[in-house]
Order: structure tokens, then C-alpha cells, then sequence
């Protein structure tokens, strides 16, 4: 089957979403590509809210000083100054298309604004502790109102299409994608002019998540195969606090709960924050995060608990129902007792290798979101930008969106079909579901909140071999969603890998024991770059 647009768009998360509404307001065609629903991705689970310095006690200064100094000196400021002085804009486009932020009479601009872990103002505008979902569902309304965006739900992308550049042979141009349609089972060829990669991180590489099962890292493998640059992989967040339940799967206790004033404690009631940072229990999610696994393993304990007892019951139902109506499911009462956390894979720092307008090293590709490496976020993510990064990159990616179609008016020759008459049906999906549970465990004991060289040496050569197993599979059998995920998740965890072995120091969310400072000479992006094509 062929489809036919001007730009599609590969995830409808944020960022996607946003992407295509802008563009829809200049009469441009769209097609957003999603693994399952509309409303899915990571987005929709965004808890904290949109950083923004609103405050008159605030300045864009202190925002983009919490932001490099939260990125531990790898942050572009060219990048974070763009981001920080775009988020007003970002919030008042929001509020105009309808997302109705927590206000507070008293405030600037009537918005009530949250704190959270390093930053020095409250800057975060949000919906309860459900700001994702408001926001991804009010756009969500636009683009199904909009003439100009169709959505192809069920659809996992496979690969890029992509040619010579005419005129240029030393540079490609990609002209459309093949997806699988996961209720027919058939591929479907997509034909563009432009094409958006916005499919989120990489977290499902990690055994514990706070991500949706579609956090394969889609985006990141699919460019890489098809030449694109990536940056500083190496830098995974995991958020400090997720709820530890044997049947809680991957909910978050949202950063602001600290921000309130949450206290961490060990099994008996002692605080241990102050011990790790002077900022304690606000100090940045990697110093928090290392300090509960620090804790847990120094203790043997299965968990730690954040307390937010002391705030009154009704502001708690106030401020954070998602999280108490969650915990309520699970008969604990936030109100009255404390919760019990783990740190779990949670942000991809790194990404795709674009420019400041969402530019990768391919003509006509451009990379938006989490799967994007802008230079925002350094070797850490300060909290509450990830969802203003979707926005302000969305609103820039647009004139280069318009000029690209402008140079190259013409569609192009049709793409070939997708090529199944080599293959049959797979005869062992249990080699998928066993691949995938051994890359996630080894990811976590090997590759994760602390490191080693020999831990990453000893990641790389099982990943090397299951490589190999997975490429022989998906040459020799049809394509599902899960071997497509598999696929992407080993290159994905082979480029973190990777990553993290040319970063001989600990800076960031990248901590090895071998290394345990950081080096002055190593303020650098990780780059890794694809062989050049024969």
C-alpha cells in the first residue's frame, strides 16, 4: 500500500503533535505516524509540568544558569538560551489553544507556579500532577478538528527511504518511510517530502522504566541506519522516585512532590538527603537518584520512601490527585504514610544529532523531542524542560520545514514496495520475547546508575552477539512490531554502550567507578558517527 503527504510526522507524542498543528496553520499536509493511539508516548505521562520564568522574582537568566549548571557543563548555551526565553511564548500558545493551567489569584499572570529538584525560582506551570495528559489532549482535539493532519494509528515505522541528493552524491535525501500495520500485518510505503522523527527516548532498553512500552528508541536507531549523526547517549536519567509495587508497573511520584518540601527516608524514618547534597531533597535528579541507590545497596533495602505527610490532606488531594488516587489503588494513603520508591530508567538525554531547528546530517529529516540531541539538556535534564524542548523546537523546526519544501517542490520518483518474497513466518517468537528480557537486565546491572569498564565491556560483547542473532532473524522472517522493537533496542543499547565507554570520567547522569571525577578536558558532546555507506 503507498500513502502519499508533504511531511510525516513519526510519533504523536508532544512534540509531534505540536509540530503538526504549526505546520497545519501555514496549509501544509501532515500524516502523524503512531505505534498505537493518538493519545500514547511518554508525553501524556508528564507529571511535573513546563518550566517558564514567569515570576517577576524570576529571570531567564536564573532559568538558563539552573539549566547549565543542572547539565554539569555540557549543555550548548546557543541552545538552553533559545529554549529559556521561548518558553513564555510556549505557554501563552498553550493556554490559547485551550490547556487550562493550575491558577492562583495572587500570581503573575494567574498561574500557580511548582518548584522542583534544581531549580532556584518556582517557574513550573502545570495542570495538577497531570499536566501531560491535559496537554496532550487538548491538542489532541485540534489535530483530529484539523483538514490538514491525518493520523495512521497501529503503524510501527521500519525504516527511512532515502537516495543520493541530486546533484550532491556525498549527500542523502530521505523521500518517505516503510511502516508496518500492525492489524493487517502488511507494510505500507510512505511517500514525503519531509520526514519528522518524534518517538521519544530509549528507556525500555532498562529493565525498571517509568516509560511506556513504546520507549524503544525508534527514532534513534532508524536515523542511525540511515546515516544521521547521535550525541551523548551515555547520559540516561533515571528519575529518582517511582512508585515500588509489585503491580504499580511504571508510575512516577512527580518531582514537585519534593518540591512541596517530601522528605526521603530510610526503612527506620532517617532522612539521608543532606548527607549527599546541600540541596538535599532539591538537589538534580542524577545526585538524588545515585544517593537511593547509594542507600538501597549500603542498607540491602528493597526501597526508600518519600513523605509528604506533613502537608495538609486536602492540598495533597489538591495538588497531586493523580498520585493519591494511585496510591489509593494500592492502600497506601499519602496523606498519612510514606510512599515507597525506586529509581528507574526515566530520560534519554542524548539523541539525534540536529540543529537549533530540528536539522539532522540528512536532507529532508528532521528530529524533534527526546529522540532528538539538541544540546538542552548537557549530561542532565533539568525538570520540567523536556515538554518545553517539544514546543519551542516544534515552533523553530517550522521555517526549516518550509524552506526545505520550497528547494525541493517535487515529491520525487515513487519508492519501491517493500520486498517480503525472501521471508516467511516466524517459527520461534520466543527468541524475541527471551532477546528482550536479557537486553533489559543486563542494561540495568551493567549499564546503569553506576558503571564500570569491565560492567561495559561485558555489556558490549552480549550485545555484539545478540545483535547478530536479531539481524539473522529479521532477514529470514516477516516483520512484527515486537521484532521492529527489538531491532531498534539493541542498536539503541549499543550506542549507550558505546557512548559510555569514550566518556573516561563521571560527569552527570554518567557515573563510573573507575572514573569517579569529572575531567576538565572532557567537556565535550560524545559523538558517534555511521560508517560511511560503500
Amino acid at each position: 500500500m503507498l500513502r502519499e503527504t508533504t511531511v510525516v510526522i513519526v510519533g504523536s507524542g508532544l512534540a509531534g503533535v505540536s509540530l503538526a498543528l504549526k505546520l497545519a496553520d501555514e496549509g501544509i499536509d501532515c500524516l502523524i505516524l503512531t505505534k498505537s493511539q493518538l493519545a500514547s508516548g511518554s508525553s501524556i505521562w508528564a507529571q511535573g509540568g513546563i518550566a517558564a520564568a514567569l515570576d517577576p522574582k524570576d529571570s531567564f537568566e536564573a532559568h538558563i544558569q539552573d539549566t547549565l549548571e543542572a547539565g554539569a557543563g555540557l549543555c550548548h548555551e546557543s541552545a538552553v538560551r533559545t529554549v529559556v526565553e521561548g518558553a513564555p511564548e510556549a505557554i501563552r500558545w498553550l493556554r490559547s489553544a485551550g490547556v487550562h493551567f493550575d491558577g492562583q489569584d495572587d500570581s503573575p499572570r494567574g498561574l500557580h507556579l511548582a518548584r522542583e529538584g534544581g531549580h532556584s525560582h518556582r517557574r513550573v506551570a502545570h495542570v495538577a500532577d497531570t499536566t501531560g495528559r491535559a496537554v496532550v489532549n487538548t491538542l489532541d482535539r485540534q489535530v483530529l478538528a484539523s483538514p490538514h493532519i491525518s493520523v495512521l494509528e497501529n503503524h510501527t515505522a521500519i525504516d527511512l527511504i532515502a537516495g543520493p541528493l541530486a546533484g550532491r552524491q556525498d549527500q542523502r535525501r530521505v523521500s518517505g518511510l516503510y511502516a508496518l500495520d500492525r492489524n493487517s500485518g502488511q507494510v505500507t510505503t510512505i511517500h514525503a517530502q519531509a520526514v519528522v522523527l518524534a518517538t521519544g527516548g530509549a528507556s525500555k532498553a532498562y529493565l525498571y522504566t517509568s516509560n511506556p512500552d513504546s520507549s524503544t528508541g525508534d527514532g534513534i536507531a532508524i536515523a542511525w541506519r540511515a546515516g544521521c549523526s547521535v550525541a551523548n547517549l551515555e547520559f540516561v536519567q533515571f528519575h529518582p522516585t517511582c512508585l515500588y509495587h509489585p503491580h504499580a508497573g511504571n508510575f512516577l511520584i512527580s518531582e514537585a512532590v519534593r518540591g512541596e518540601g517530601g522528605k526521603l527516608l530510610l526503612p527506620d524514618g532517617t532522612a539521608f538527603m543532606a548527607a549527599h547534597d546541600r540541596r538535599a531533597e532539591l538537589a538534580p535528579r542524577d545526585i538524588v537518584a545515585r544517593a537511593i541507590d547509594y542507600e538501597m545497596k549500603k542498607g540491602g533495602h528493597d526501597c526508600v520512601y518519600l513523605d509528604i505527610s506533613h502537608m495538609a490532606a486536602e492540598k495533597i488531594k489538591r495538588h497531586f490527585p493523580g498520585i493519591y488516587d494511585r496510591c489509593q489503588s494500592f492502600s497506601i494513603d499519602i496523606t498519612t504514610e510514606p510512599v515507597p520508591v525506586v529509581p528507574a530508567a526515566h530520560y534519554t538525554c542524548g539523541g539525534i544529532a540536529t540543529d537549533l531547528r530540528g536539522q539532522t546530517d540528512l536532507e529532508g529529516l528532521y528530529a524533534l523531542g527526546e529522540n532528538a540531541h539538541t544540546g538542552l539538556h548537557g549530561a542532565n535534564r533539568l525538570a520540567s524542560n523536556s515538554l518545553l524542548e517539544c514546543i519551542v523546537f516544534a515552533d523553530r523546526a517550522v521555517p526549516s520545514i518550509l524552506e526545505h519544501l520550497e528547494r525541493s517542490p517535487c515529491i520525487g520518483p515513487t519508492p519501491p514496495d517493500w520486498d517480503e518474497s525472501q521471508v516467511s513466518d516466524p517459527d520461534e517468537l520466543v527468541v524475541v520475547a527471551h532477546n528482550w528480557e536479557e537486553i533489559r537486565r543486563f542494561m540495568w546491572d551493567y549499564v546503569g546508575i553506576v558503571r564500570t569498564s569491565r560492567r561495559l565491556q561485558r555489556a558490549a560483547n552480549r550485545l555484539h552477539l545478540l545483535h547478530e542473532e536479531i539481524r539473522d532473524f529479521y532477514s529470514h522472517f516477516r516483520v512484527s512490531r515486537d521484532l521492529l522493537e527489538l531491532r531498534n533496542l539493541v542498536v539503541v543499547s549499543e550506542l549507550i554502550v558505546r557512548c559510555a565507554a569514550e566518556r573516561r570520567e563521571s560527569r552527570g547522569l554518567h557515573f563510573t567507578q573507575d572514573y569517579p571525577a569529572s575531567d576538565p578536558n572532557q567537556l565535550h558532546d560524545t559523538v558517534l558517527r555511521p560508517e560511511p555507506r560503500g
